[in-house]
């Protein structure tokens, strides 16, 4: 058998195989696309988890839970998290109850307009961080627009803008936006014919929203609450900006303790942001465990 024959019998040897490979890249061929994804994805999330995850347990080059004790002996500290806590409560509370009162509204109206209004909702969504609290200052700062009108008709005494009360009505606003975007889609969901059906049989509005809308819309307005509260407790722009960095929360310590001027505690900032990843795991659960137990989660 000569050189020739032998090349073109291994030609017809591998012929099956490059087939069989080129159906393999074929049939894979999307999921190669998601290769740059899963690379970033693991770069700027996971590797950052990982890393705050690990740093948390030292405490002067060595492995210790002293970053975790100093957490729970600081008062300083957990008040941080308390006001984190009942800001992003309250707030996610008040933005989802208005926004779905909005969207609600809403679906009246006709399409040009209701398109319109979603623009414009999700232009407004975008806007936050600095230009949002120099927005606050101008309208209702101690020296605000509104602030100065409505202490001139005397339904105010005064207004702080920095205090506890002011901080949550900066982050209702820039909740109420998100919160109607994420609400839009549930609520055109449901059928007008349902509505109808309900007022012909003798209900009421009311009893409508409450037995039948409401328990249809529990899924989307629980996963809606989480959404907004995991956005409000990781805001830390917008209250900078607003207070300087002189309201204690959760954001603010642990930027304070990565970026300040003195005393620098990477790991005891660490250790905090993996607290933070823990409630939020943990309200994500319970809020998937709910809408597990939903009847109208399918």
């Amino acid at each position: 058998m000569n050189s020739k024959t032998i090349s073109l019998a291994t030609q017809v040897n591998n012929e099956p195989k490059q087939s069989s490979l080129l159906l393999i890249l074929h049939q894979y061929k999307p999921a190669l696309w998601l290769i740059p994804f899963a690379l970033f994805f693991y770069l700027f999330q996971i590797a950052p988890m990982i890393w705050v995850f690990i740093n948390s347990f030292i405490y002067e080059g060595n492995w210790s839970l002293e970053n975790y004790q100093e957490i729970f002996d600081s008062t300083f500290i957990l008040q941080s998290f308390s006001n984190s806590i009942w800001i992003s409560f309250w707030s996610s509370l008040v933005g989802l109850m208005l926004a779905a009162f909005f969207v609600s509204s809403l679906r009246h109206l006709n399409n040009r307009l209701k398109e319109a209004i979603i623009a414009f909702t999700n232009m407004s969504s975008n806007f936050a961080g600095v230009p949002l609290a120099f927005a606050f200052i101008i309208i209702l700062g101690t020296n605000g627009a509104v602030t100065l009108l409505l202490k001139q008709w005397g339904l105010i005494e005064d207004f702080n803008l920095y205090s506890r009360w002011g901080l949550l009505t900066l982050y209702t606003y820039f909740q109420i936006p998100l919160g109607i975007l994420l609400l839009y889609p549930a609520f055109d969901a449901l059928k007008k014919d349902a509505y109808e059906a309900a007022l012909l049989l003798g209900s009421s509005p009311f009893k409508y929203w409450i037995k039948i809308g409401l328990p249809i819309l529990s899924p989307a307005l629980l996963g809606t609450f989480i959404i907004l509260f995991a956005n409000a407790i990781g805001a830390y722009a917008s209250v900078y900006a607003l207070t300087s960095g002189n309201y204690n929360m959760i954001t603010i310590r642990v930027a304070s303790l990565v970026s300040g001027d003195l005393f620098l505690e990477p790991n005891l900032a660490a250790a905090i942001s993996v607290l933070l990843m823990l409630l939020l795991f943990f309200i994500t659960a319970i809020n998937q465990w709910l809408i597990a137990r939903s009847c109208y989660a399918k």
